[in-house]
């Protein structure tokens, strides 16, 4: 979605990330993939903050990762999002771009580059361990192994998800708020504009 127009479900999350900022799990949400075989994949993921000015969602990933390899078989995700503070869930579906350490894009590699700094040097870590999914009896590496003022090194992925459908459910209020995104009929495409419409119902819990 363009920097000039936030999605409403976006001030919603937000509000839903503060209220249950004191649970420490609540940054945690399910990242679910399409593999070759087309069979789903789902893993636990870390929520990295929203590319600055837009309502994208930020993931950081080893390129080793059988979800890179998912994703480049199919680019689309969806996330699975739910909140056991306030009993909200929001399912996330959208389109996921994968910048690392072959990405030709300037900015996009500055964006990588970011992300890496922004995390602890002890995350940064596990980009230097073996393959992920494969048992390892050898030690992690340690602190000394990673100089904290390095670049990426090239396991380093940062995954960027455009949301298109966003599904948000309350279990206290009963409440359902359903949003996608298409482009505007009166805007040329190459102004990659986004026209935002939403759809609220209530269903009982009954039929959930």
């Amino acid at each position: 979605m363009s920097s000039s127009a936030t999605a409403p479900w976006k001030q919603i999350l937000l509000n839903s990330i503060s209220s249950n900022s004191h649970l420490k799990h609540s940054i945690y949400f399910q990242l679910a993939t399409v593999g070759s075989n087309g069979r789903p994949s789902n893993r636990t993921v870390v929520f990295r903050g929203f590319q600055d000015g837009t309502d994208k969602i930020q993931i950081n990933s080893d390129s080793r990762s059988r979800k890179i390899e998912d994703l480049k078989h199919c680019p689309f995700a969806e996330v699975c999002w739910y909140f056991t503070e306030t009993w909200e869930q929001f399912r996330i579906h959208g389109r996921v771009d994968m910048i690392d350490a072959s990405n030709s894009d300037p900015d996009k590699l500055r964006q990588r580059e970011v992300a890496w700094f922004a995390g602890s040097v002890r995350s940064r870590l596990q980009y230097l361990g073996l393959t992920p999914g494969l048992p390892s009896l050898d030690e992690q590496p340690s602190n000394d192994s990673l100089d904290p003022s390095a670049g990426p090194v090239d396991a380093f992925c940062l995954l960027v998800l455009d949301p298109e459908k966003v599904d948000y459910l309350n279990l206290k209020s009963n409440e359902r708020l359903a949003f996608s995104t298409g482009r505007s009929v009166n805007v040329p495409d190459e102004s990659n504009q986004l026209n935002l419409k939403h759809m609220c119902t209530k269903v009982p819990l009954s039929k959930l």
